[in-house]
């Protein structure tokens, strides 16, 4: 059985979960997460404390058990706390900015790069830190990927989009002598 499974999770005050057939409906302050059940997964609340449990022995069962405990445990965070990722934009004459719903970057190419946010992410530059945030930890993790491709950190200079927790691995230029 899995350790990370048995682990029971508690609702904090303000936060409504409903199981149904369909799926799994946290509402909280922050917003509103569905989530998909598994038929080899039953999810019982007692209190203010939800369980996971697997139905049989199966291989499945046992996989799915700690996965389907990190995902509710992910959601019922997400609508209370919520999470953000922070980026850091690095280069002579790189800028970001929020227009709206969309994210401007200016990062060395011949045009502006806008990047549309989708539903439930929010964005906030302040200098050169650009902060993605939402409920969904998922989507706020695929969002700043997708900024990041834009212009991914190049290892000489260091210049593009990077995480700030990030550690770019630098190598050495050109060497000049001559053979």
């Amino acid at each position: 059985m899995s350790r990370v499974g048995k682990m029971p999770i508690s609702i904090p005050s303000g936060v409504d979960l409903k199981i149904a057939e369909s799926g799994i409906e946290v509402k909280g302050p922050k917003g509103v997460l569905k989530l998909a059940t598994h038929p080899a997964i039953a999810v019982s609340v007692d209190d203010n404390t939800v369980s996971v449990t697997p139905v049989d022995d199966s291989r499945i069962a046992r996989q799915q058990h700690g996965l389907r405990r990190t995902l509710l445990a992910n959601a019922v965070d997400g609508v209370t706390k919520g999470f953000n990722k922070t980026l850091e934009v690095i280069g002579v004459g790189y800028k970001v900015n929020v227009q709206g719903n969309t994210v401007v970057l200016s990062v060395g190419f011949s045009h502006p790069v806008n990047f549309e946010l989708p539903a439930g992410i929010q964005a906030k530059a302040e200098g050169n830190k650009l902060t993605v945030s939402g409920c969904d930890k998922q989507a706020v993790g695929e969002v700043a990927a997708q900024i990041r491709r834009v212009r991914p950190p190049e290892p000489y200079k260091g210049k593009g989009i990077k995480y700030t927790d990030e550690t770019i691995r630098r190598k050495a230029g050109k060497s000049g002598g001559k053979k």
